[in-house]
């Protein structure tokens, strides 16, 4: 059901391109993406609900819902938050989902997110992750912030550099264990997309890899949560001399 509503899993233009890819557990789970362009600006977004039931999934899509709504009327994150978290809490006001909602400005590379609960994002540039370069205290999960009418979201800003990539993720990537309960960790599978795209391997193909590997290498060909990864990269046109710097 939840894949009914999701977005194709690749996009671009000449400034961005934006992959997705989402492997479900064998049990009934909550993950799912978003990711469009609208003018110069890429919106991309991670949720996971909670639970691993039918309302695991029913939360994952009213989220998506409300998230697509307020950003066709141009609303900021902080809005847009504001309007999952009230849509979450009227239809299931016993449940919730952690989420990152993401920004882009395609013309200067100002990237903008909010993490509601949610793994940090991770940065790539060149071959190696800039650790702690997205780390930021996460707040309330979407659907609990409607529950404090105080509660403001957190707005986070970064200047991204031309080839920069960002991964979103869910913690069915990071989580996933071998038969031994070895964890795949961050550095497992941020390594594995850094080696395959530094060989020549389309971002598509590194993602549909790296699902193989968690499938049949960690999990013995069954997850037991959702494992979900939006990766942009962000190449604008323009000569580097005109781009601000700075985060």
């Amino acid at each position: 059901m939840v894949r009914a509503f999701l977005p194709s899993r690749t996009i671009g233009t000449g400034q961005v391109t934006s992959n997705a890819v989402l492997e479900p557990a064998y049990e009934l789970g909550g993950d799912a993406f978003e990711h469009s362009i609208i003018g110069h600006c890429l919106h991309a977004a991670v949720f996971d609900a909670m639970g691993h039931d039918l309302q695991a999934g029913l939360t994952s899509s009213v989220a998506l819902a409300a998230n697509r709504n307020t950003r066709r009327r141009g609303a900021d994150l902080a809005e847009t938050a504001h309007s999952i978290d009230h849509a979450l809490a009227d239809v299931f006001p016993d449940r919730y989902a952690t989420a990152v909602l993401s920004h882009l400005d395609l013309i200067t590379g100002r990237l903008t997110w909010i993490n509601c609960g949610h793994p940090a994002p991770l940065l790539i540039r060149g071959r190696e992750v800039v650790h702690g370069a997205m780390d930021r205290p996460s707040e309330l999960p979407l659907g609990l912030g409607a529950c404090q009418p105080d509660n403001v979201r957190t707005t986070h800003h970064i200047q991204l550099e031309p080839g920069d990539r960002v991964l979103l993720y869910t913690d069915g990537v990071t989580d996933a264990r071998s038969r031994s309960g070895e964890r795949f960790g961050e550095g497992g599978f941020a390594d594995f997309i850094i080696r395959a795209m530094a060989a020549g391997e389309a971002a598509p193909e590194a993602l549909r890899r790296l699902m193989h590997t968690l499938l049949t290498h960690k999990q013995q060909g069954r997850l037991t949560d959702d494992a979900t990864i939006v990766l942009f990269e962000w190449h604008p046109a323009a000569p580097p001399g005109t781009r601000p710097s700075g985060v």
